[in-house]
């Protein structure tokens, strides 16, 4: 049996929670995680700074099919449109380690890594001027910075690292599903997927297990299962409505 893959600073979800991508349908949700609307909130310059809670959705079928086609009528949820549907169901990303390709960038106060080919154009590396400049700069608030806009990344592609330590930082949030909501370019986004849960094929090949994974649910990323931000091209939309109006992270 292969070694499972696990990110440094990511804790394995316990073992009754797990997603499974079948080949040509929806991702089957195992342990009942917390699924709701994540709406990405601006600051007051408009760059992408928060997230904040809107509906939530249940779980509660075991196990839950998700849309990943981007076609259901019964978002978030699998109508089996997948079958007739215009679409490439295959998964093209594959099984690596994210850090295997990341570039590092080692400034004097903090260390970042960054592997581009995760990026979901969430835009929270923008925050406070870009993350890759900041962590180059020698000043406190510049490594503060750069720690909250690398945590804020929901596809995991940057990760900024104490130097002292050599450990990430990596945000304790708990474990859940977010169904990404991008108003600020007019368009829904992946699932986030947060606490290390473990996210397999049909077939049994299980990638690389990571606190903070986007997937793909409008059906186009060229990464599938990954998000690779191809929903802002065509300003893909769920339908779901729902406010920006719980919890803010």
């Amino acid at each position: 049996m292969e070694k499972q893959l696990v990110q440094e600073g990511t804790t394995v979800a316990p073992q009754s929670y797990k997603i499974t991508v079948t080949a040509t349908g929806p991702y089957l949700i195992f342990g009942q995680p917390p699924l709701k609307q994540l709406f990405i909130m601006p600051d007051e310059r408009g760059n992408s700074w928060t997230y904040r809670a809107g509906k939530a959705f249940s779980t509660e079928h075991e196990p839950t099919a998700l849309c990943r086609c981007g076609a259901s009528k019964n978002k978030p949820y699998c109508d089996g449109a997948h079958a007739s549907h215009d679409w490439d169901p295959a998964l093209t990303a594959p099984v690596e380690a994210l850090l295997d390709e990341a570039e590092t960038i080692d400034g004097p106060r903090i260390t970042l890594t960054d592997n581009e080919k995760y990026c979901a154009f969430a835009r929270f590396c923008d925050a406070r001027g870009r993350v890759w400049n900041l962590a180059e700069v020698d000043d406190p608030q510049a490594r503060e910075d750069v720690i909250r806009e690398a945590n804020h990344c929901l596809a995991g592609r940057l990760s900024a690292w104490d130097q002292q330590t050599g450990k990430p930082f990596e945000p304790q949030w708990p474990i859940s599903l977010g169904l990404i909501e991008d108003p600020a370019i007019r368009s829904s986004a992946g699932i986030f997927v947060i606490g290390g849960i473990p996210i397999s094929t049909q077939e049994g090949k299980t990638y690389e297990v990571r606190n903070r994974v986007a997937l793909c649910r409008c059906g186009q990323s060229s990464r599938k299962p990954f998000c690779d931000g191809t929903h802002a091209s065509f300003k893909w939309k769920d339908g779901l409505g729902g406010t920006p109006n719980g919890e803010e992270f």
